[in-house]
């Protein structure tokens, strides 16, 4: 029953597969994880998210973020083999960033060139986040959760348009990480459960309205709780709260964003 009555979350994808999947408080939960690679730098834990991704897209210049970053992040291992490991199954964007060489290379390693120069009007990681959603066969969506590095840092534009693809899928788990923290969208009228991998991340951790104040969101697991209280930006915001347990759950009339700070990973 308890499964029918919350949206579970679990950031399980920090963890490396052997202890994932020893897990078992949480094993249930999502079960096919996507990667996306934006434009900007690795974190250093990508290549535990590649081993966890049964999909992996890079977006435009992403590609040359995992061609030239990922070697310095196994530096025990030669870079020609580690860039012949990690290939992408695909590259999509409007291909204003990516570098000839890196292009070259992936596409004789076979990986799907997908130029989408003629679409002006949405982001990379909107177009794909697009096409990943029409890989999934519709049985499998409730169980996909769509990893997104390089996503956080850089322009601030580019942040804010990249949390705005988040509003635009908003029935679809899609996380953005940094070396620092990840964000996601908690949406409005569910009773979330998080399941917080306290090995990993925390103790900090924020709430935070996004798209229109909040008139009322309760929580547990907080140090600083919130109790049918009303959030908005010029008002109060849920920002540096702390999480005391293993679990936080959090209601609200509105959508939030959910994020918790990384230990050193």
């Amino acid at each position: 029953m308890e499964k029918e009555d919350f949206m579970c979350h679990a950031s399980t994808f920090l963890l490396p597969l052997l202890e994932k999947e020893n897990n078992t408080s949480t094993s249930e939960f999502v079960t096919k994880y996507a990667l996306i690679i934006l434009n900007q730098p690795l974190p250093t834990f990508t290549p535990m998210l590649w081993d966890h991704a049964q999909v992996r897209v890079c977006a435009d210049g992403g590609a040359n973020r995992l061609y030239h970053e990922m070697p310095p992040l196994l530096p025990h291992q030669h870079s020609e083999l580690i860039q012949t490991r990690f290939v992408p199954d695909a590259i999509k964007g409007d291909m204003d960033s990516i570098q000839t060489e890196v292009l070259d290379f992936y596409k004789k390693l076979g990986t799907k060139i997908i130029d989408e120069s003629q679409d002006q009007d949405t982001t990379d990681l909107h177009k794909c986040i697009t096409y990943i959603l029409n890989l999934t066969p519709d049985v499998d969506k409730s169980k996909l959760c769509i990893l997104v590095v390089g996503a956080l840092g850089g322009r601030f534009d580019h942040e804010v348009g990249n949390i705005n693809v988040l509003c635009s899928f908003s029935g679809t788990r899609i996380i953005l990480l940094s070396d620092d923290c990840l964000i996601h969208l908690l949406p409005k009228n569910q009773h979330h459960k998080i399941f917080i991998q306290s090995s990993v991340e925390g103790p900090h951790c924020g709430l935070i309205p996004i798209g229109m104040p909040c008139r009322s969101s309760t929580t547990t697991g907080l140090k600083w709780d919130l109790d049918n209280t009303e959030m908005k930006f010029g008002g109060l915001v849920s920002t540096s709260n702390i999480v005391k347990g293993d679990i936080v759950t959090v209601q609200s009339d509105s959508d939030l964003l959910w994020t918790i700070s990384f230990k050193k990973l």
